[in-house]
């Protein structure tokens, strides 16, 4: 799903600079960027158009560096469904809130949104909070690493847009979309029940079992006696004794190695979270 959006966004690129060489910039963003006066027409599509266009080269290049690395890591959490529920979810919610805030405050907000960002902040956000100590590099400038926990990065990304969000202009980016992806990733997250998941998949390596010893936790899966079924355990301990061994394989080869019973241990689990 990551690669789909990706060749979507480049496509849609494309279409966009044709199209606004033929009928006009601004006839193309009347039609297809965010705006309230867009919205007020009734012309809800663009709620879901302004996610898959950009304002030029550098912007498109960000969002599908941002798309490509953190829509990996979730669309492995949530499978490509979910991830792609999230992503669509985070950018409208986060473009209704930009236009609210364009309804309260017609001056102080610019119209004509375009980008995917807001979407790209909700995988941000929910990579985040599932696992706030994993390690993340990002390339300042392209050029200069700087790497950081990701919990440090969702919390300087959600400052610098409550920080945009009182400066006059805001600085000619939709700050308040960002803001309203970021929220609706973390509560996706949580209500899902994948959170717990989440962290036990991006644990450190040195926390992790060696791989050998995934024979024998699936030789004891396999051997275990009458009794207590897995469905009869308790989350924690579900988790520990069904999952877990799961996650490490999924570590080792690959989420493309899991067997059909082993994806459906997972989505038992993630039910188990979910009702906790």
């Amino acid at each position: 799903m990551t690669t789909i959006l990706l060749v979507s966004l480049v496509v849609c690129f494309v279409a966009q600079m044709i199209l606004e060489s033929t009928m006009g910039k601004e006839a193309f963003d009347n039609l297809f960027a965010l705006s309230l006066q867009g919205i007020e027409r009734g012309w809800c599509w663009q709620l879901i158009t302004f996610q898959f266009l950009h304002a030029n080269f550098l912007h498109i290049l960000g969002n599908m560096i941002g798309l490509y690395f953190f829509g990996r890591a979730v669309e492995e959490m949530l499978g490509p469904k979910g991830m792609l529920q999230l992503y669509l979810l985070s950018g409208t919610i986060g473009g209704l809130c930009h236009i609210a805030l364009c309804l309260a405050f017609p001056t102080h907000f610019y119209q004509g949104v375009v980008g995917a960002s807001a979407g790209v902040f909700g995988l941000i956000a929910a990579f985040a909070i599932s696992a706030p100590e994993q390690p993340i590099t990002m390339l300042v400038y392209f050029f200069f690493p700087l790497t950081f926990k990701a919990k440090w990065f969702l919390i300087g990304a959600a400052v610098l847009a409550v920080g945009g969000l009182i400066m006059p202009g805001a600085g000619g980016v939709a700050h308040g979309a960002h803001l309203g992806g970021m929220l609706t990733g973390i509560v996706f997250i949580k209500w899902s029940g994948w959170m717990g998941l989440a962290g036990a998949m991006w644990r450190p390596a040195a926390r992790r079992r060696p791989a050998r010893e995934l024979v024998g936790a699936s030789a004891r899966r396999a051997s275990r006696g009458p009794g207590r079924t897995a469905e009869d355990l308790p989350p924690a301990e579900y988790i520990s004794r069904e999952v877990d061994p799961i996650l490490e394989k999924i570590s080792a080869h690959g989420i493309q190695s899991l067997t059909d019973r082993e994806r459906q241990v997972l989505e038992a689990a993630r039910t188990k979270m979910a009702r906790r």
